[in-house]
């Protein structure tokens, strides 16, 4: 029989709660004992540790955020707490961990499995930007949110004969950004990996007032270098040769809230799974994934202190179609 324990940390995902559910049943399945840490690896470090059953995780697959809570942890980040946070788990009988986590989350599970203790990996981050998975949990959810406030803001912009800036998340990685504009059907998109004249958005804006369309949507990633208010005072200045009016909308974290959608749900189910499978062949140190298809693993060397890249066929296609 094994005792493991299952965390979530960093920000939250929507799905992060149906990967818990498969978890802790698909453990109880296989008459292991399942345990929850409260609040990420501060938890791990406070012995914030309790069993979970199957009814422990009943009614919960349909709901956003997590119900173990996520937290940040300054004092993970040194040898000590991680080896405090091992001491924790041997004690308490603790023989594997499931981390459900992005970048951030997953360098920490690393950490703990070049000292020795059994780990494994779900990817989870609405960013999509984690090597050893094609997507994330979270991804398709808070990239339908986005879509449908583009759509919305479209159908005001249309009345009052507007520009809007939409900006939505991603500090360093632009894809939803570059998604949701291309299925939004956005005049122009922002996103942190490619530079961006001004002048060419405001170029955009000219001609598409010129043309005689009813609105303008331009989404921009965060972590752009001209996001939403850099673009703002920008076009404030040039306003009289845009045509339009500009407003700017920013979606922020409405992003992670709310209910998994159906694929996100799945794809969670599915990882939970695959990370206990992993656990009982005894493969550590592993991230569960999605590749062509498959629930995958990928040792987590190859995957922490790297960020996947943003594909230029997509980039190319929102140039063609803007």
């Amino acid at each position: 029989m094994k005792n493991v324990a299952v965390l979530t940390s960093g920000g939250d995902a929507p799905g992060m709660n149906a990967a818990i559910r498969a978890v802790v049943r698909c453990g109880v399945a296989k008459g292991w004992g399942m345990y929850g840490v409260q609040m990420g690896y501060a938890g791990l470090i406070a012995g914030n540790i309790r069993p979970m059953g199957t009814r422990d995780v009943g009614g919960i697959i349909h709901k956003g955020g997590t119900i173990l809570g996520s937290a940040r942890c300054v004092e993970f980040t040194t040898d000590e707490g991680r080896r405090k946070a091992i001491r924790n788990m041997r004690q308490m009988g603790i023989d594997a961990l499931v981390v459900i986590g992005g970048n951030g989350s997953q360098t920490g599970n690393y950490e703990l499995h070049k000292l020795g203790f059994p780990v494994v990996g779900i990817a989870s981050t609405i960013d999509n930007d984690l090597c050893g998975s094609e997507i994330t949990i979270g991804v398709d959810t808070a990239l339908n949110i986005a879509l449908e406030a583009i759509d919305r803001l479209k159908v005001t912009a249309s009345s009052h004969q507007r520009a809007f800036l939409i900006e939505v998340m991603g500090r360093k990685c632009g894809y939803i950004a570059l998604m949701s504009g291309i299925a939004g059907g956005a005049e122009y998109i922002l996103i942190p990996e490619v530079e961006t004249d001004p002048e060419d958005v405001a170029e955009s804006l000219r001609l598409a007032y010129e043309h005689g369309k009813a609105h303008a949507i331009i989404v921009v990633a965060e972590g752009a270098k001209y996001n939403a208010e850099a673009l703002t005072g920008y076009f404030e200045q040039h306003k009289d040769r845009l045509g339009f009016k500009i407003r700017a909308t920013t979606l922020g974290h409405v992003q992670r809230g709310g209910s998994p959608c159906a694929f996100d749900r799945l794809l969670a189910s599915r990882f939970g799974n695959g990370a206990i499978e992993a656990i009982a062949r005894e493969e550590f140190g592993v991230l569960v994934g999605l590749n062509k298809g498959a629930v995958t693993t990928t040792p987590l060397e190859e995957v922490v202190g790297k960020t996947k890249e943003i594909s230029m066929e997509m980039v190319k296609l929102a140039d063609l179609l803007d």
